[in-house]
């Protein structure tokens, strides 16, 4: 049986509860056993964490000790786990710590307008399996503006600006709303919807997050299945 981890607490306005329990359920019904902690100390106990399947933060703000910090990224980057996670439980979550932002590949630095923005996430024309179908949805939420990795495969996006702010003078652009990249063997997923927990109750949001977290789920399945080398992507000088 596959396994995931959901690590949730920092700042209660995401709702960090309903929200791990919303992907809980959605991966207990795809057969995942699924273990929710309240403490980052978890991340601490690598010998477990390297063997999961799936690694889903939902942590908004905090920060990790050097630790916890060596062990997500290797688990992840040298053992195939997955990453996936939504909104500030990921990326805007231990704003300290740079190579957390490196793996995830983005960091929130801005929603104009605060919640209660109407915006549409436009999907991207992909050969992803993850947006096959799925047509462009409405919601009305917080509109995060994202700092992103060039190396993100951009699956959906969102047009800025729609509330007047100093950002407003560059002119339109498309900010990411949902990517997914490589860290190492590892898959990782992000979906910047979920400010509040019943965005995912539109269903092409909690499809998305479903899709997200079982593609991300796979590479530790290609970790196992093909004996990967867990020091291919280490360099000799050692990072850490």
């Amino acid at each position: 049986m596959k396994k995931a981890w959901i690590v949730k607490g920092g700042w209660d306005g995401h709702e960090p509860d309903k929200v791990s329990e919303r992907f809980a359920r959605i991966l207990r019904n795809e057969g995942f056993e699924v273990t929710i902690f309240d403490s980052l100390s978890a991340l601490e106990n690598f010998d477990e964490l390297k063997e999961i399947d799936l690694l889903v933060p939902a942590w908004t703000g905090g920060a990790l000790n050097w630790e916890q910090n060596f062990c997500a990224a290797n688990a992840v980057g040298r053992y195939g786990v997955g990453l996936a996670g939504c909104h500030g439980g990921m990326c805007d979550a231990f704003r300290t710590e740079t190579e957390w932002q490196f793996m995830t590949g983005g960091q929130w630095v801005s929603h104009p307008g605060g919640d209660g923005v109407k915006y549409t996430v436009n999907i991207c024309t992909s050969s992803s399996p993850l947006v096959e179908g799925i047509k462009d949805f409405e919601v009305c939420s917080e509109q995060y503006y994202v700092h992103v990795d060039p190396a993100i495969e951009v699956l959906a996006t969102t047009r800025f600006p729609l509330v007047n702010y100093f950002h407003a003078s560059n002119g339109p652009v498309d900010v990411p709303v949902v990517w997914t990249k490589r860290w190492g063997h590892g898959r990782v997923f992000y979906n910047s919807l979920g400010h509040h927990d019943d965005v995912f109750d539109i269903p092409e949001a909690e499809e998305l997050m479903r899709r997200g977290m079982l593609w991300a789920a796979e590479s530790k399945t290609i970790f196992r299945e093909n004996n990967l080398d867990p020091e291919q992507y280490v360099n000799n000088a050692k990072m850490y």
